[in-house]
C-alpha cells in the first residue's frame, strides 16, 4: 500500500508521484507493503532532519525504511520549497524536478545510498533512466508525454 499526503496548498501530481514510486519498487524487485509519501514545506523537512538526522537545514527528501523485506516498510518526505529552487538552480520545470527527487526517494527506500560519489553517479543514473520510462507512460490516461 502507498499513501501520498501533501501538507501543502500547493497542487501536485499526486497519481504520477505514486506512479514513480511504483514504478521503481516494481522494476527493482520491491513491492510496497505499507509505504508513506509526504510532501511538505520546508519548516516540516527542516524539523525532521534537525530531530533525526541533526542537520538544522531543510533538504529536499528524507527517506526511513523500517524493515529489510522486499515488501517495503518505509516513509519519505519531500520539500516542496526546496524542489521549487532545485528546480530553479538546475533549469528544469518543478514537476520534473519533483519526479526527479520522488524517484530519488524511492531508490533511498529499497537501500540505495548517495553518500560516496561513486554511489551517488550510480543512483542518478537510475534517476535518469526511470525519469525516461515515466516519460514514456501515459499521463492520466492519455497518450501525451505531459505538459
Amino acid at each position: 500500500m502507498l499513501e501520498i499526503y501533501n501538507s501543502t496548498k500547493r497542487q501536485i501530481p499526486e497519481a504520477l508521484l505514486e506512479k514513480a514510486v511504483l514504478l521503481v519498487l516494481e522494476c527493482e524487485g520491491f513491492s510496497a507493503e505499507s509505504v508513506v509519501g509526504v510532501y511538505c514545506g520546508n519548516k516540516m523537512i527542516q524539523r525532521i532532519n534537525r530531530e533525526f538526522l541533526q542537520h538544522d537545514y531543510p533538504t529536499d527528501t528524507i527517506t526511513f525504511r523500517y524493515n529489510k523485506r522486499s515488501e517495503v516498510d518505509g516513509e519519505y518526505y519531500i520539500s516542496l520549497d526546496v524542489v521549487k529552487e532545485n528546480a530553479v538552480k538546475f533549469q528544469v520545470d518543478f514537476q520534473e524536478e519533483l519526479l526527479r527527487v520522488t524517484l530519488h526517494s524511492a531508490l533511498h527506500l529499497i537501500g540505495y545510498d548517495d553518500q560516496l560519489p561513486e554511489d551517488r553517479a550510480a543512483m542518478q543514473a537510475k534517476e535518469s533512466f526511470y525519469l525516461t520510462q515515466m516519460a514514456l507512460l501515459p499521463t492520466d490516461g492519455s497518450q501525451q508525454k505531459g505538459d
